[in-house]
């Protein structure tokens, strides 16, 4: 079940990244082919106005993921609504303005961008116009992703990138053939399609089904000082990314006569080497989400097998798209560069080389996404800046000093920075725990008292009623082998039957699809806790109103009445129940019982 839901997940999510870098390329191929070299520079210096669209969109996006799987994870779906209603409140709250004043102060900016002549000067203008029209839309995209992802409408979040980049495309060709737009028009062309985009995912966000509800209410102070706090990790990645480009392009600049040649090859590089990275995205976008739950509910095996299965695909991703670029390259930055000269030939071994870092860039990925959605912010942002920008950085500096290598050495600075992370991070693991990090979760270096040892943890999968009646009696035997009497055990085993057979006997024969049901069960901080979690169609037991003289809803009534607490969460198309009885209240009940019977 999590297998499945990892891998819908992670192919929304590099597919989405994808498509939006094809657009960005697209988008420079057809500036270049139809308007000319000098579109090419606007287009280059309108890159900081679109990048502050993208970083903050990009970074309240990484906020929510945090911030809306935490409150999933313990299953409080007012929060959640409330981080859904102050990411949309703060969204239009800064794109509008931003728009606005773009618009006013359109004319110094794009002199304050750097075009200095008149033919340039009004070209970048042109296209800053077009594009900052779409900022709304543009931010709104990259928020909703998210929780699209949440809500488990993966197919809807890929329809809307695919209509987003057909929408594109058609909209830049049309406008270089037949409406000759020019650089507005292209500008024009992405806005259009990324209220395109976001009409698609309007027709989940709009529908009564929705599992998010905005409510201006909601909007409150404190949750948007949480979004922005679990943003910062996001904007210290932007700024090392930054950094990188400054950096190695001084010194390709500085290494010798063909600096300018090399700088050139390295824009070609990072532009084919960035869509290459959606497998990173997409890998790091589900670290970041699942990890924030499974962190929550204080479950070791999902996040065990979270950290598995993101390793395996790492490996599996970053060999297959590095084996494809590499033996593509010429013909990749022939996209780019048509002359085979000086500068192509080093884009094409750059491009090579470059691919050599994908796998331990997705490894690091994971990692770094997780600690941030555990809480640990500061160890996120300290490898953002190491992997991102200082190691790269130190590693193209040493390496071309060396007179044989020179432009040449410079190209290992993404495959070794990567590994020096990878090697700095299993140090740090190691002296911090004694233990070797990539063995089970000791790389998460999860706190002493989280969760519970596994014999102290019941976890069952159910696939029929035969399973329900041995889960039931397994969950008694757990009870009273941990010194319960046999009414707390009966409690327990109780809510197993009831919940378990309802799953089985309405959820699983609902359709012919294959489904899962796991239990688990743990004692913890004076509570026994229960979940349930499956994936079939959405049932909310809490609210559930049944038909007259339906003897199923017997069951539930029975297991709401028999429970201190229980959450009902449903997300990433899976059922969430949580059931929780407390030590006080059993103790209290066994008193009365003994009383009666004294």
């Amino acid at each position: 079940m999590l297998k499945k839901l990892i891998r819908q997940m992670m192919t929304a999510q590099i597919f989405s990244a994808l498509t939006v870098s094809l657009c960005l390329m697209i988008d420079s191929i057809i500036i270049g082919q139809y308007l000319g070299v000098e579109a090419i520079a606007a287009y280059g210096l309108s890159n900081p106005i679109l990048l502050v669209i993208g970083a903050f969109g990009s970074a309240l996006s990484a906020g929510v993921q945090v911030v809306c799987s935490k409150s999933l994870g313990r299953g409080l779906k007012e929060e959640t609504n409330a981080g859904f209603s102050s990411a949309v409140g703060l969204a239009l709250a800064f794109s509008l303005p931003f728009m606005l004043l773009v618009l006013l102060f359109r004319t110094p900016l794009t002199s304050l961008l750097g075009a200095d002549t008149p033919s340039l000067f009004d070209k970048t203008r042109e296209y800053i116009t077009g594009f900052v029209i779409g900022a709304p839309a543009t931010m709104g995209a990259l928020i909703l992703v998210p929780f699209l992802q949440m809500a488990g409408k993966t197919g809807l979040l890929i329809a809307s990138v695919g209509v987003m980049t057909v929408t594109d495309i058609a909209l830049d060709i049309l406008n270089v053939t037949v409406f000759h737009g020019g650089m507005f028009g292209m500008g024009l062309a992405s806005s259009l399609s990324y209220y395109a985009a976001l009409l698609v995912g309007a027709v989940y966000f709009l529908s009564p089904k929705c599992f998010f509800s905005f409510s201006v209410k909601q909007i409150s102070g404190k949750k948007i000082l949480e979004l922005f706090k679990n943003s910062i990790p996001a904007v210290f990645n932007m700024a090392a990314s930054v950094i990188l480009v400054f950096g190695m392009n001084k010194l390709l600049l500085a290494s010798g006569p063909s600096g300018s040649e090399a700088v050139a090859a390295y824009s070609v590089i990072m532009t084919l080497g960035n869509a290459s990275c959606c497998i990173y995205t997409g890998i790091g976008g589900v670290s970041l989400t699942l990890t924030g739950i499974f962190y929550q509910e204080e479950d070791r095996t999902g996040l065990k097998l979270l950290l598995k299965e993101l390793a395996h695909w790492s490996l599996i991703l970053g060999a297959g798209v590095g084996l494809l670029l590499f033996l593509f390259a010429p013909a990749a930055v022939s996209l780019f560069i048509t002359e085979r000269g000086e500068t192509w030939e080093m884009a094409v071994l750059g491009l090579r080389i470059f691919m050599l870092g994908l796998i331990p860039c997705c490894l690091n990925g994971t990692v770094k996404n997780a600690f941030q959605s555990s809480g640990r912010e500061s160890y996120t942002e300290m490898m953002s800046i190491l992997h991102c920008a200082v190691f790269p950085l130190l590693a193209a500096f040493l390496l071309t000093r060396p007179r044989a290598l020179r432009i040449s050495g410079a190209w290992f600075f993404f495959v070794c920075g990567e590994l020096m992370m990878l090697a700095v991070l299993c140090l740090y693991v190691r002296v911090k725990t004694g233990r070797k990090a990539w063995q089970g979760l000791n790389v998460m270096m999860l706190p002493e008292d989280f969760s519970v040892s596994e014999e102290n943890m019941l976890e069952l999968e159910i696939k029929n009623m035969e399973d329900v009646e041995a889960a039931s009696e397994e969950a008694m035997r757990f009870c009273m082998e941990r010194g319960q009497d046999r009414r707390v055990g009966n409690r327990v085993a109780v809510c197993v039957e009831e919940m378990a057979s309802n799953v089985v006997q309405h959820g699983f024969s609902a359709d012919s699809k294959e489904h899962h049901l796991s239990i688990r069960l743990m004692h913890k901080r004076g509570q026994w806790i229960l979940r349930f979690r499956d994936d079939c169609g959405a049932f909310d037991p809490i609210n559930y109103v049944p038909a007259e003289g339906e003897s199923d809803a017997l069951g539930i009534r029975l297991v709401l009445a028999l429970a201190d607490d229980i959450r009902y969460t449903y997300s990433m198309s899976l059922n969430n129940l949580m059931i929780v009885f407390k030590d006080s209240t059993i103790a209290s009940l066994q008193a009365k019982a003994q009383k009666t019977e004294a």
